[in-house]
């Protein structure tokens, strides 16, 4: 039985996206936000090196970008772990993408939109049922008027399940691709993925036989890469929670002392006495005697 490698690191997104434009193209029309009639049919790949070799960089994430022949750009971005940073990165590159069509002396009409689609391994909305999120420019009272420019697209692949044939099915099948093949171990693959002419092809990309031994090495670095990032990642959750978890137990503490001391006042204690009886400084309980919060 065939042995598959995860999509989803960069040495096997960048073959399956970074190399085939059928496939990207496919990609493209089954998760963008497209009007009909506007489907991609051809593309051409920018700047080569946009698509890491190698997973030494700052974050797992890598991105493939295209242009295609009428003038739309694409960003295509695998991102392993959510960061609050990522939306605001998202939107300063697709600004950039967009910006950058026009040399001086060009006229504004000149200007094609920018898609950017992003592939995220981690839940970001943790309050919202759906796992795809649509952003672009609409007027705040009537959406229906759009600024056209900036197509932003976040797919949170954890949050994706099939659940009826009403959804798109190339969509279906890609992000089935994108959750389901090579991360758990298993060699088994779901048959509706072998059948489909893109999805079969790009299982044939990801059959680890496919790969060189110094491939086989990058992508398990990029997982090793990965898994110490999410350690970190937890661990400075635990930290931050434990420390938190401190503060509120010290302003408990603290808020039990204040009304002791409002008690014993109460019942007519001198500043002294309770000194006395709680073991505090008169300092202390003089900071504390207005008995307010």
């Amino acid at each position: 039985m065939a042995k598959y490698l995860d999509p989803k690191a960069d040495v096997t997104f960048k073959k399956v996206f970074g190399e085939h434009k059928d496939l990207l193209i496919s990609l493209l029309n089954a998760l963008l936000p497209l009007d009909y009639g506007k489907q991609v049919e051809s593309i051409e790949y920018m700047t080569p090196e946009m698509v890491p070799d190698t997973p030494t960089r700052k974050d797992t994430s890598v991105d493939v970008r295209c242009e295609e022949t009428g003038g739309r750009k694409f960003i295509v971005e695998m991102q392993m772990e959510w960061r609050a940073s990522f939306k605001h990165r998202v939107l300063l590159n697709a600004s950039k993408a967009y910006v950058r069509q026009l040399p001086k002396g060009n006229e504004y009409n000149f200007l094609q939109p920018v898609y950017s689609l992003n592939l995220v391994n981690e839940t970001f909305e943790p309050d919202m049922e759906e796992y795809y999120h649509y952003y672009r420019l609409v007027h705040y009272l009537h959406s229906d008027k759009v600024l056209e420019g900036l197509h932003l697209v976040f797919v949170e692949l954890p949050k994706f399940k099939a659940k009826n044939i009403t959804e798109k099915k190339m969509q279906v099948l890609w992000l089935r691709f994108l959750t389901e093949v090579g991360h758990d171990g298993s060699d088994e693959v779901p048959q509706d993925l072998i059948d489909n002419p893109q999805t079969g092809q790009a299982l044939e990309i990801v059959r680890e036989s496919a790969y060189t031994e110094a491939e086989r090495y990058a992508y398990e670095r990029f997982w090793d890469y990965a898994s110490r990032e999410a350690t970190k990642e937890a661990d400075m959750k635990a930290a931050v929670a434990e420390r938190d978890a401190a503060v509120a137990e010290r302003d408990a503490a603290k808020e039990r002392l204040r009304q002791t001391i409002c008690n014993l006042k109460e019942v007519g204690m001198s500043v002294e006495q309770v000194s006395r009886v709680t073991g505090l400084k008169l300092t202390e309980v003089e900071t504390l005697w207005g008995c307010t919060k």
